[in-house]
């Protein structure tokens, strides 16, 4: 990725190399955006999991294609449950929710209310024994060498996984916006026989001293940013998978 900015010498625009993480601290992002983004819907595109037992991540591309990947690294800025509920099964139109929660404890829609208690919220209620509101994480990820955030929200299958992984960093004192992760895919089954992909985790590397600071302030813009991303842009529809010949 290139990283432009402005000299002040001349008031020109100078093309400066992917300086990784280190690029936020020359960024403004409130700025950035107040300026560029002015009278325009500002959303955060996606990384999509597959269906089935195809182990590829979507990734968003420069080009209209997307890109399909077994892995990529990024620092976890921000994360948070998510509930949504759909009375009719997904059609290839990207809605929202009959019923959604962005904080997993209130309900919005029908039949709203306290999620905890909700007749949706129990197993046997959805099909094949599953719970018909559907537990989601939204992760805002930043990949080395960007300025703005992706979004990836992990299904119900691999939320597993992701507890364990944020135990593993918690009993070493580690937050997750202060380590870059590695997102792999692995096949998994459920109870019900059914082969799914399950997102997995790994440390990649801590963040170093020049790092850190900037991204933790990152952060917590992109955590009060977080709370006027409605359930509009969740996008729960599965990767579109290319054929194993387009991926290297």
């Amino acid at each position: 990725m290139i990283v432009v900015k402005k000299s002040t010498e001349n008031n020109s625009m100078v093309r400066v190399e992917n300086q990784g993480y280190m690029a936020l601290k020359s960024f403004d992002f409130k700025a950035v955006m107040a300026e560029e983004m002015d009278g325009l819907n500002t959303f955060f595109e996606r990384i999509k999991m597959p269906s089935g037992e195809t182990t590829l991540y979507q990734l968003p591309s420069e080009t209209e294609e997307p890109e399909f990947v077994k892995s990529f690294s990024a620092v976890i800025l921000y994360h948070h449950p998510i509930r949504a509920y759909f009375k009719s099964k997904f059609n290839g139109t990207a809605n929202p929710p009959d019923c959604g929660s962005l904080d997993s404890i209130t309900g919005i829609g029908n039949p709203g209310g306290d999620c905890k208690n909700c007749v949706l919220n129990e197993y046997n209620s959805g099909d094949n024994g599953s719970k018909a509101c559907k537990e989601r994480h939204r992760l805002y990820l930043l990949r080395e060498g960007e300025l703005f955030p992706i979004l990836l929200s992990l299904p119900t299958g691999s939320l597993k996984e992701l507890s364990r992984y944020f135990m593993r960093l918690l009993t070493k004192g580690i937050k997750s916006n202060e380590v870059i992760t590695k997102f792999t895919l692995v096949k998994a089954t459920n109870k019900s026989g059914i082969v799914y992909a399950k997102a997995c985790f790994q440390m990649e590397r801590k963040l170093n001293a020049e790092e850190l600071p900037l991204v933790t302030g990152f952060s917590e813009q992109i955590k009060m940013l977080s709370r006027n991303i409605g359930f509009d842009d969740v996008d729960t529809s599965p990767a579109v998978m290319p054929s194993l010949e387009e991926v290297s």
